[in-house]
């Protein structure tokens, strides 16, 4: 626990910097590679459109990596986790189909040492957050359709 606390605290620190090496990615490649670096068990990942777009590879799989940590442990091992490019904006979401984050937590979610758990560290979503700054995009976290969590991160440039 003490080793995994030290590399999420050196994550957050050495990954908050502003992205200056941009490469194209493709949402679902890079989603797939992701969930096979989770400890996924009997979870479920629904892929919901796709989109090309600019990133560091290599934030974008923590970010990405955290997300889906977060789902499955708060939303259980049979928890489903949707990924999709936004409809109406430019930038990509990940939501499940869990418990949800009440309304009046979520502003704290992001807040390095947050947690719900009693062996949780609290930096998983600090990391997604110092992420989404990295790489000058936003994020905003609401309710999945099927009441779960949704993090939505904007101002995605995408390519053609």
């Amino acid at each position: 626990r003490m080793d995994d606390l030290i590399e999420q605290i050196l994550t957050l620190a050495r990954d908050g910097q502003p992205v200056e090496q941009w490469d194209a990615v493709l949402l679902s490649s890079v989603v797939e590679e992701c969930w096979e670096m989770v400890e996924t068990g009997t979870a479920g990942l629904r892929l919901d459109g796709d989109l090309t777009f600019k990133a560091d590879q290599a934030r974008l799989q923590r970010l990405f990596e955290n997300l889906f940590r977060n789902a499955i442990d708060h939303g259980g091992p049979d928890v489903t986790v949707t990924v999709g490019a936004l409809p109406d904006r430019s930038g990509f979401y990940v939501s499940d189909d869990g418990p949800g984050i009440p309304e009046d937590d979520r502003d704290s979610v992001f807040d390095p040492g947050y947690t719900t758990r009693a062996d949780g560290t609290g930096f998983g979503l600090a990391i997604v957050a110092e992420m989404v700054t990295a790489h000058r995009w936003e994020i905003q976290v609401t309710e999945s359709e099927a009441g779960g969590a949704r993090f939505e991160i904007l101002g995605v440039e995408t390519l053609s």
